[in-house]
């Protein structure tokens, strides 16, 4: 059996495709957590409760009205969308102009209250949720087994965060959004519908959480713990990759899910604190983050 450093190849391939997994779906929330952010200056903290509430309402969707798994990836997203929107008209559109610490209080609570909604009617253990028919099974690579789940998690999180990162640093639509977060003002007088920009923008990264949770039903058991037990480490990727930078928080969500895969195989105990520790290397180097801009 081939081994690297005293590690046999399989158990090495298997952790760091347990990793890409693990980085897409950091990149998936750290995006989303940037996109608010960087447009609209709020520290998003519901934003790991949006991602449960994407994977409980794909469970409710196929427990209580036999949606399919695929319907339920396009509807559940556009629900949670619809949801952020709620919030924004009725209560951050309030807090722009404050300072950043109210809308973290804010979403905070936020979270809590659905986390809490959640736990109150499904309790706190797991709920599972099957693989469709058409992604089960495995792809032999010779070396290792890669499940077909995986893998296409892998390909539907880069296809998701590349096009979001190409659609708001590349187009025209991407360059009015950039306008309405820094000069809303000016970009209001040539006529762009400032304040319809902004709830859309809000809407679109509560409706990437809820794609995330989708994606991870399957994968992991559908709870109302699992956005608070991931929302922290996800913080951790957007400040190593730049408050809202957006293709920093992409790269960086899927290096740290490869480096946290590894550091299961070469040294599991510090697996749960790698990513804190490299957040703090990176602001002593560099208080802005990797990808982020100087102010």
């Amino acid at each position: 059996m081939t081994e690297i450093f005293g590690v046999p190849i399989q158990a090495l391939m298997g952790q760091l495709m347990l990793g890409l997994v693990s980085g897409s779906f950091y990149a998936m929330l750290s995006l989303g957590l940037a996109v608010i952010f960087g447009m609209l200056n709020i520290i998003n903290f519901a934003h790991g409760a949006l991602y449960m509430m994407g994977a409980f309402l794909a469970w409710m969707g196929l427990e209580y009205f036999a949606l399919g798994y695929w319907q339920a990836l396009l509807l559940a997203p556009l629900a949670v969308g619809l949801f952020g929107i709620v919030i924004e008209r009725s209560m951050l559109q309030w807090l722009y102009k404050l300072d950043h610490l109210y809308g973290l209080l804010l979403t905070f609570g936020l979270a809590l209250v659905i986390e809490g909604l959640f736990t109150n009617g499904y309790g706190v253990s797991g709920q599972p949720y099957s693989i469709p028919e058409e992604l089960s099974g495995a792809f032999n690579l010779g070396f290792m087994f890669l499940p077909k789940y995986r893998a296409w998690v892998i390909v539907a999180s880069l296809a998701v965060c590349f096009c979001t990162w190409f659609v708001i640093e590349k187009t025209r639509l991407g360059a009015y959004l950039r306008a309405a977060t820094e000069n809303p003002k000016l970009t209001q007088a040539f006529g762009i519908n400032v304040p319809l920009m902004v709830m859309l923008t809000y809407g679109f990264g509560a409706a990437l959480a809820g794609f995330a949770g989708v994606l991870a039903a399957p994968a992991i058991q559908v709870s109302p713990l699992m956005g608070s037990n991931l929302i922290i480490v996800v913080f951790a990727v957007v400040v190593i990759g730049g408050m809202g930078s957006i293709l920093g928080s992409i790269l960086t969500g899927l290096g740290l899910g490869v480096i946290e895969g590894l550091t299961k195989v070469f040294y599991p105990e510090a697996s749960a604190t790698v990513v804190f520790v490299i957040m703090a290397i990176v602001l002593m180097i560099r208080p802005a983050g990797l990808f982020g801009k100087e102010r």
